[in-house]
């Protein structure tokens, strides 16, 4: 019988543990939490739903005690059963603060009365395992207070501002303590785009070499000892910051072009500098979220899943982390290999040591590594991992072990040349160069780079050997124009990096972050970039506004020190949610979370916080643009017109919202129907574009209407359009052979011909308006196709991607039923929002390809066909409808018997 019983959280920790542990151990998952604050109202157990605090789950005025409901009565009854058969508990819960909390929970509702060891590791190896089981400890009950104030901040800050959002912005939002400073980053950012003017400016390129040597490239950089701008010299609105630079124009450019054709250049000056680049930390979470990012275009929810699954599996260590540490074993093992791998060269003296200098740090774990004394190398695990988990393996066994590698050194060479042109003017020009002499270890990694090899000949540019007065030809003198550009919108990674960089949040908690703000309608995805919603603009409005301390950064910052206070007990649990939602001493400046949302709510005016201003048209008459129940507008006095869902904030500009003002309105005609003489409307609906016949109040009759199609545009559609539109479904003549009709017709699932009950798909709309009876007739003759099946013939794809980073298949563009999609000729997946046949990469169609394969159901396990033996009860209530119906069956025949005998 098993001695012990172990604890985990995962079904997939749980199996790898077993295999390790032996038959003196049953290892049993808790499947994450066992028990939370209610999610609603049906949640709350009876005896408490006459509480004022019921709803929030949490009873303020009592100490801020918190009402706990149990997720997994199964579970907790079968490890209760389990609990009956041993002679201690290991508590083996993740080592960090959520993972402490679940161990305390399972305490309390376990109530064991067999030894309790808190069991730690941050690598599911068998040593650790061991030594883990040798090397308990108790319940770190700091740690377990940090977490559940955690939870209790975050559900009071939810429950109280979410509310508000509802009343005033729309329902079905929510505000989050990280969620909400999230929010304001990508809001903020595209405020920044929607204030850019960009800024026009010229310089000269020119390509030159000497005698006997390759040609390089060079560009002006001064004109008669004056500086030319560059692009960093600009401000947001244009104008030039930098003192004494000079803006060239395009005809100054052009004509320094001509003035230096037929010169030679001359060499004015050759710098050398040694150059020593050292390698990067290796991985902790939010760095491997941001190369995760970057390198493997994964989302952050991605790579935290295929990490855990690494983990779990025993390929990695424990990847929630803030640490950039490595233990002992790990930098003896890192630096082994790259003495295998590379040669002693590459290994340093000294083991690196990296001091982490991010803000709030919480955990003393390990930095993100591959697990064991020895480390496996990509090749050798390959076959035991599907893509995704070889992909991102590779990655973290390449920073772990270009960690300990030895730095990158060489020379980068800047050089000046110039000539007096035609004109009189000095024009000088700069080149620059760089030569890798030993790259160390830039050849097992590079920041952004998937190979390695291939960015170390990137990374070089090699100049000739020059020196001081030497004359050099010019092949070619070019003029090149350049626009500004504003500042780039945040991608997941470079989100996750923000925040860090701001102290908000944690780590851990980043991907769900990213994936609420997209879930809640804050942003969505243009490529890879996060654009923010006009929602998202409201909301930040509000909270600023009116709450500017909760989305304050440095208040939200504060909150992380706080609970890290907490957690290493130099802070209270209950003084501090007291302070926090009560109030401090002085109430001006410290209000507290209840006053300052109860007393501002009167305050709030709602049609303010809900118009966003874009600018005034010519006649000086503001617009604003308003999220609305059906999406966004703009709104000029009295005037509306509807935002199309694909613009982004800071396209919408005055002139594109008059634009849009100008467009066919619902409420007015197009024009009017020759032959009928009523009028005909162009209209955005709730299920897309379409065109009307006549007003809704014309008549009793309800109007002729028909969708757009899919290639046309809503404000370009012309009576004429509208009309051929209106003959459907058409009648495209009738069979000779049965006299049956035939029917072009716009169906749900794309446009087909009908006879009867017979009906076959055709290729596209616009064959609805053209299709002749005879090729009608050759369609309905094809055999039936089942829904989804393709044609024998082969669909041309729209463009060609490239190699899926993935799959390694090529990815295609191809147009189907229900629109647009990209495939690797496996898995095809819609695009998206913000997705266009010419502006989606390879990059958005692997992570929309991906996201396909994580939404595909699971096969169903098969049922059992064996039955299962009733239970005590089941049986009794059988046996008594059993007796029920027999005495009924009894009755009905008495009763039978004297009506007979009664007719008899």
């Amino acid at each position: 019988m098993p001695k012990s019983l172990v604890i985990v959280e995962s079904p997939a920790k749980a199996k790898t543990i077993g295999n390790f542990l032996g038959k003196d151990f049953v290892v049993k998952a808790s499947i994450g939490h066992i028990r939370d604050l209610p999610r609603n109202a049906t949640e709350v157990p009876a005896a408490y739903k006459g509480e004022p605090w019921a709803r929030l789950g949490v009873d303020v005025d009592n100490d801020f005690k918190a009402l706990y409901v149990v997720s997994k009565k199964d579970v907790i009854r079968d490890l209760k059963a389990e609990l009956k058969g041993v002679d201690e508990l290991y508590l083996a819960t993740d080592e960090d603060r959520e993972g402490e909390s679940i161990s305390w929970h399972l305490l309390e509702l376990l109530s064991p009365r067999v030894p309790v060891k808190r069991m730690v590791f941050h690598e599911i190896t068998k040593d650790a395992i061991e030594h883990a089981v040798a090397n308990s400890r108790d319940i770190d009950y700091a740690l377990v207070d940090a977490q559940e104030t955690r939870r209790i901040l975050d559900r009071l800050y939810g429950y109280e501002v979410s509310p508000v959002l509802w009343r005033m912005v729309g329902s079905g939002l929510s505000a989050g303590r990280v969620q909400s400073v999230a929010t304001r980053v990508v809001v903020d950012r595209e405020r920044a785009r929607m204030r850019f003017n960009s800024a026009g400016y010229w310089d000269v390129d020119a390509l030159v070499s000497s005698a006997g040597s390759a040609t390089f490239n060079s560009t002006l950089v001064q004109v008669d000892g004056q500086r030319l701008v560059t692009g960093k010299d600009f401000d947001e609105n244009g104008v030039v910051t930098r003192a004494g630079a000079v803006v060239f124009s395009e005809q100054q450019a052009t004509g320094l072009v001509t003035a230096l054709a037929g010169k030679q250049f001359a060499v004015r000056s050759v710098e050398d500098k040694p150059f020593r680049q050292q390698p990067r930390p290796p991985f902790m979470t939010t760095s491997l979220q941001v190369e995760g990012g970057n390198k493997l275009r994964m989302s952050s929810q991605q790579v935290m899943r295929v990490a855990q699954s690494l983990y779990e599996r025993g390929y990695i260590t424990y990847m929630r982390t803030d640490s950039t540490t490595l233990s002992q074993t790990a930098l003896d093992a890192a630096r082994r290999q790259v003495r295998e791998l590379y040669g002693a060269n590459y290994v340093p003296d000294k083991p690196r040591m990296y001091v982490k200098k991010v803000k709030n740090a919480q955990e003393a774990h390990e930095a993100i590594r591959p697990a064991g004394d020895n480390f496996r190398t990509p090749d050798s695990v390959a076959r035991e991992l599907n893509i995704d988990e070889l992909r991102l393996y590779d990655l973290i066994w390449k920073r772990t072990i270009a960690s300990q590698m030895a730095d990158a050194t060489g020379i980068s060479v800047q050089v000046r040349l110039g000539a007096i042109a035609a004109d009189g003017l000095d024009a000088e020009f700069a080149a620059s160069g760089r030569t890798i002499s030993f790259p160390g270890y830039l050849r097992a990694y590079v920041e952004g780079a998937d190979d390695p090899e291939a960015e170390l000949e990137d990374k070089e540019s090699v100049l000739p050997a020059l020196s001081v007065g030497a004359v050099l030809d010019v092949a070619e003198l070019t003029a090149k124009g350049h626009t500004t550009s504003p500042p780039a919108r945040y991608t997941e990674a470079s989100l996750v990096k923000k925040l860090e960089e701001l102290g908000v949040g944690r780590p851990s908690t980043y991907a769900t972050v990213m994936s609420t703000i997209q879930d809640r309608g804050y942003a969505w995805k243009k490529g890879t970039a996060l654009v923010p919603t006009w929602t998202a603009f409201a909301v930040i409005q509000l909270l600023e506004r009116h709450f500017p301390r909760l989305v304050d950064y440095r208040f939200t910052a504060s909150l992380e020190d706080d609970l890290d206070d907490i957690a290493n007990k130099q802070q209270e649990r209950i003084p501090w949610l007291n302070r926090f939602y009560f109030g401090g001493v002085d109430k001006t400046q410290d209000p507290g979370l209840k006053s300052l949302v109860h007393d501002n709510m009167g305050g709030i005016d709602a049609a303010e916080i809900n118009s966003i201003p874009i600018g005034n048209d010519p006649d000086g008459v503001l617009i604003v643009v308003k999220p609305g129940k059906f999406g966004p507008y703009i709104k000029r006095g009295d005037e509306t017109a509807s935002v199309p869902e694909s613009l982004c904030p800071d396209e919408l500009t005055v002139e594109k919202a008059i634009e849009l003002f100008a467009a066919p309105k619902g409420d007015q005609p197009i024009g009017v129907d020759p032959e009928s003489g009523l009028d005909v409307f162009a209209k955005n609906g709730r299920f897309g574009p379409y065109v009307q016949l006549g007003r809704s109040d014309d008549s009793d009759t309800k109007p002729r209407m028909s969708s757009l199609f899919k290639s046309m545009k809503l404000e370009l559609v012309t009576v004429e359009d509208a009309m051929r539109l209106l003959q459907l479904p058409r009648v495209v003549g009738v069979d000779p052979a049965d006299g049956a009709q035939v029917v072009a017709q716009n169906g749900r699932y794309g446009p087909y011909i009908q006879k009867g009950s017979e009906s076959r798909s055709i290729d596209s709309e616009e064959q609805l308006l053209t299709i002749s009876l005879e090729e009608s007739l050759v369609v309905l003759a094809q055999p039936k196709r089942g829904r989804g099946q393709r044609s024998a013939a082969p669909v041309a794809p729209l463009r060609e991607l490239g190699p899926d980073l993935a799959s390694g298949s090529p990815v295609v563009v191809k147009e189907g039923r229900f629109g647009p999609y990209v495939t690797d000729g496996t898995t095809n997946a819609s695009l998206r929002k913000g997705d266009t046949i010419e502006g989606i990469t390879i990059e958005r169609a692997a992570e929309l390809l991906q996201m396909r394969r994580e939404a595909e159901p699971r096969p169903k396990k098969a049922r059992s066909t064996a039955k299962k033996a009733p239970t005590k009860k089941a049986a009794a209530k059988k046996t008594a409808v059993k007796k029920t119906t027999v005495k009924k069956a009894a009755a009905k025949k008495t009763v039978l018997k004297k009506t007979v005998k009664k007719q008899a």
